[in-house]
């Protein structure tokens, strides 16, 4: 282990213990007061130990130090945090499990509470959410200028409110913390396993740097990172399951279903159908830059002032093909075969198509903060701090360059016989398409154009805080155990906004009319799936369809857009462009809330044995304001087979919708310390904790799916009346500190949540929107083909309403007065019953003395009466992201040389409720469970020169995930292995 012994200046003594107490861990220095107090004005020697025993005693002493339920992870050495990301750091934590985002952990689930529900905040300020959440995507921050991770999981007064499942504090490098200069550069190469376009080897570059000046008066701190990742998700993909779809009459034969029968002769239970089936191979190249800047002056002892901006962006360009199939039902369905619980495991159906698929865009994420905090020391007795911020997180997926949006191409064919779909055996569903050439295989000259559609989905959130608070230490004025009284107020407003422009479907679309000479047969590529998702059985090779056309996403474009012009297609020219209707909708939401605060802290002795109490209250009140703009719907017209587009009135009838809301809420804490013996400590935690509502769905205002396909007439609605989840929270725990950087703990939590939201899907019709579908018009053309005894697929009873005279001069059915009303699952969020959470933490950290090994085991045990019953079709309110989780590290640490191998396990969870092409029941979605191991070897060549390798997801864990059973399939990605190679230099 490396050591670093340097002297501190009493100013520089002095201003760390202001700095401590003000702004790098505000609420630590609250819970450390009576060690600061010992603080020296002669020259100290301070001693650090670095590497990984270092970082995990400074995490063993916050923990013990500390008032309430919290945890902690240190940098080993400043620019050297234990993971390259965030995230993936957090999930060595007691309680705490990551949810992935391209293979790398993003966002954090604590005691079984998701993303939503967990603040994270950057040096005591709250940190807007990334993308239409309040969660924060950590994997876009880099770790090089973070020196510590710490996790509240009890209420805190003086904490800004969110984490109703935790609170992350993210601390970054302060130069007045330490005396001098210090430099830490690190470059390392990474090879992820999975790329097949881009560079095999892509760099990565940190920097940190710190230094004071004018007898540590003054300090600068900066930090730079420039990350880049070429690599590829292979995936197979359904996006969503019907119940209880419309079932023809079949013979004896043509179908089995095992569930009982009653006495009238029906089946007894549910049955399912997958709407669709894909496969798609994703090719990504992504850089990440960070950059912060921390400026510290300290003119005089009492006073420290700190200026920093942090900035990150996050640029993602992905090219990406599929293919697959797309089902409706009823009449479509030929043969079929249930399970025991109603879950489709094979089915013969007609109609529709099959398609290819070509996507291109890029995506950026912007995010900066820029802050001011002063600390002053009126007296021994009283101290001042304010501290002010200004942040933003902002998102496009429309910043491709040439193009600035993102687009999809979808060429195929409805020139099919019937498609099957099997999953009996293997890991992946199968597809096979008889197609009408009398094989399984279309021809290039066959493919025709489906339709393309280009977006631009730009948005921003932003939060302005400001915080005052004072803090008043008894020192000696009343004859009490009172240690200080911390009181404040402060204002956060937050806002999130957002655009949305959508071309419409272009190029025909759905086959009609057909346009297949467009594209020359030498623009498709046959590729074979050998290596495609080879890591599940039943994929590679073993594929049903063992083969897929690419093509190239710009010609396709150009070829359309060359041929398919005014002249030919009139206002359905083929544009490539997202804004030539203007903006489809546009919503902001506004919240401002108002907080005043009142801590006390004290120190006693409880029946003989020492005790500190925190107890402190919190009055937070919010008043929200949502502006939305939205179109005005005019029709559904039914263009093609397989697709169905909303008709929509001119853009100046587009009007603007204000809502407003209101909440306040009270939130109480008490936190109770007792030493039973030096190294055993018992804490007892009571208090309340809120989450407000996803931003997104405070936005009033409705939408529709503008291609309102049979079985996807979907559409959304905001509620700014939302409370917020609102937590009574209790804790107990023991924890036995029995050696330097070696202690067990183990805990019970209880979390009793009111106000739980529910996405409710409702049914409605909306005046003026009629459905052809089922009308009298469809109604004759199946009555005509069974007259015939032909088969009433989607694509006949199309092709016959045309025959019939039922089209306009372009070959679209355009609805009727006749028709009936459409009817629309609107999903709307609203406040529902209260749930409860309970479990169990178990941790032990242990150092076996001076070998150099070391161990750490942790594991979370969580239950309630919040998970999704899948065997009911009424809609629900679980809580998501609730999982068991266990964790694993082993090191080994001595003369220059550290190894570190790291397990992660979270057991199945539930993603979310509704699937995007799923049934109004509001179907869940599961996510099964994951285990990934990842190691490190660092070698140090000299005190200031150290090598290292690293190795990420080495067993190639893969990722699935399923619906109400787990033979309802809904995802499987496939990623690979990544390993680095660098150097690190420092002084």
């Amino acid at each position: 282990m490396k050591k670093l012994t340097f002297m501190k200046s009493p100013v520089a003594a002095a201003v760390s213990v202001v700095l401590a107490a003000g702004f790098a861990q505000p609420l630590y220095a609250q819970e450390q007061e009576p060690q600061q107090e010992q603080a020296q004005e002669e020259q100290t020697e301070v001693i650090e130990v670095k590497g990984i025993r270092g970082s995990l005693a400074r995490s063993a002493d916050f923990k013990r130090n500390s008032s309430g339920v919290v945890d902690a992870i240190n940098a080993e050495e400043m620019g050297k945090f234990p993971d390259t990301n965030l995230a993936e750091s957090l999930q060595r934590i007691t309680g705490v499990s990551v949810s992935r985002v391209n293979g790398e952990g993003s966002q954090i689930t604590v005691r079984g509470f998701g993303p939503d529900f967990n603040l994270i905040t950057l040096n005591g300020r709250q940190m807007p959410g990334t993308g239409n959440t309040r969660s924060y995507n950590l994997e876009n921050l880099s770790s090089e200028g973070v020196s510590a991770l710490e996790v509240y999981k009890t209420s805190r007064a003086a904490l800004p409110s969110g984490g109703l499942g935790a609170t992350v504090n993210i601390v970054t490098t302060r130069p007045l913390a330490r005396s001098g200069e210090a430099f830490s550069i690190m470059g390392k190469g990474m090879h992820d396993t999975s790329v097949e376009k881009g560079d095999d080897v892509t760099p990565e570059i940190a920097a940190v740097y710190s230094n004071t000046f004018a007898d540590d008066t003054f300090g600068l701190a900066f930090s730079f990172s420039n990350y880049r990742r070429d690599f590829q998700i292979q995936r197979a993909n359904i996006q969503g399951w019907q119940a209880n779809v419309g079932l023809p009459t079949l013979e004896e034969g043509e179908f089995i279903d095992p569930r009982p029968i009653d006495e009238e002769g029906n089946r007894v239970g549910n049955h399912f159908f997958p709407k669709d089936m894909n496969y798609g191979i994703e090719d990504l190249s992504q850089e990440r830059t960070n950059g912060q800047l921390t400026l510290q002056f300290a003119p005089i002892r009492d006073l420290m002032i700190t200026a920093d901006y942090t900035a990150s962006r996050s640029l993602t360009g992905r090219t990406a093909f599929g293919w697959g199939i797309w089902n409706e039902f009823g009449g479509n369905i030929n043969e079929y075969e249930l399970d025991e619980n109603g879950t489709a495991v094979y089915a013969d159906i007609s109609g529709n198509d099959g398609s290819f698929t070509a996507e291109k865009g890029t995506t950026e994420v912007k995010a900066q903060s820029v802050g001011l905090n002063i600390t002053y020391d009126v007296n021994d007795d009283l101290r001042f701090w304010f501290d002010a911020h200004d942040s933003s997180n902002e998102t496009d997926d429309g910043v491709d360059p040439g193009s600035n949006f993102f687009g999809q191409v979808i060429l195929g064919s409805d020139q099919l016989d019937s498609k099957i779909y099997d999953y009996r055996t293997g890991e992946i569903p199968q597809v096979l398409i008889n197609w009408a050439n009398g094989t399984n295989e279309l021809l290039p000259s066959e493919i025709d154009s489906n339709f393309s559609q280009f977006f631009r989905r730009p948005g921003e959130s932003t939060v302005k805080q400001y915080q005052f608070k004072s803090d008043w230490y008894n020192n000696g004025t009343f004859n009490a155990p009172l240690v200080k009284i911390t009181a404040g107020i402060s204002r956060t407003d937050q806002t999130f906004g957002g655009y949305e422009a959508w071309s419409g479907l272009e190029g025909g679309p759905g086959f009609n009319p057909a346009f297949a000479f467009i594209f020359p047969d030498g623009m498709f590529t046959r590729n074979s799936t050998g290596d495609f998702l080879d890591e599940f059985v039943g994929g590679g090779a073993d594929l049903l369809t063992n083969y897929y056309y690419t093509y190239d996403f710009d010609e396709a474009v150009a070829r359309q857009r060359a041929y398919l012009t005014e002249a030919l297609m009139g206002d359905d020219a083929y544009l490539a462009d997202p804004f030539r209707d203007g903006i489809d909708s546009q919503s902001g939401v506004n919240e401002v809330t108002d907080a005043i605060f009142i801590q006390s802290d004290w120190d006693f002795d409880l029946f003989g044995y020492y005790s500190q109490l925190n107890v402190g209250v919190r009055y937070e009140q919010t008043d929200v304001t949502s502006t939305t703009q939205q179109r005005v719907e005019r029709q559904v017209n039914w263009v093609s087979p397989s697709e169905w587009i909303m008709q929509y009135e001119p853009e100046d009838s587009q009007n603007f919708l204000t809502l407003t809301g209101e909440h306040d809420v009270v939130l109480p804490m008490f936190d109770l310390k007792v030493e039973l013996t030096p190294d055993l400590l018992a804490r007892f935690s009571y208090g309340k904790s809120i989450t407000r509502a996803p931003l997104g769905n405070l936005a009033g205002g409705r939408s529709l799916s503008g291609s309102p396909k049979p079985g996807s007439r979907v559409g959304g609605q905001g509620n700014t009346n939302l409370l917020p989840f609102e937590s009574t929270n209790f804790d107990v725990s023991l924890e036995y500190y029995y050696a330097p950087a070696s202690y067990a703990a183990i805990g019970y939590f209880r979390k009793d949540v009111d106000n739980f939201i529910q996405n409710t899907i409702t049914q409605i019709t909306i005046d003026g929107l009629r459905d052809i579908f089922e009308g009298p018009r469809y109604n004759e053309a199946i009555a005509s083909l069974e007259s015939r005894g032909e088969q009433a697929t989607s694509t006949a009873i199309f092709e016959e309403m045309l025959a019939l005279g039922y089209g306009n001069e372009d070959g679209v059915i355009e609805p009727n007065s006749d028709d009936p009303l459409m009817v629309w699952n609107i999903t709307q969020p609203s406040n529902t019953d209260s749930k409860k959470v309970d479990g169990l933490e178990m941790a032990v950290q242990h150092v076996f003395g001076e070998s150099g090994f070391g161990l750490g085991v942790n594991a979370t045990i969580v239950n309630g009466d919040v998970e999704f019953d899948v065997d009911s079709l009424t809609q629900q309110a679980p809580l998501t992201g609730l999982s068991d989780s266990a964790n694993f590290q082993a090191f080994y640490e001595k003369d220059g040389l550290s190894v570190k191998f790291t397990y992660a396990w979270r057991d199945s969870y539930l993603i979310g409720v509704g699937q995007a092409q799923g049934s109004a029941d509001a179907p869940p979605q599961f996510a099964r469970e994951y285990g990934q191991w990842d190691m490190s070897v660092n070698y140090d060549i000299t005190d200031r020169f150290t090598v290292f390798f690293e190795g990420i997801n080495l067993n190639n864990e893969t990722e699935q995930g399923y619906g109400r059973y787990e033979e309802q399939f809904l995802f499987a990605r496939q990623y690979g292995p990544r390993y680095s190679l660098g150097a690190r230099y420092s002084f």
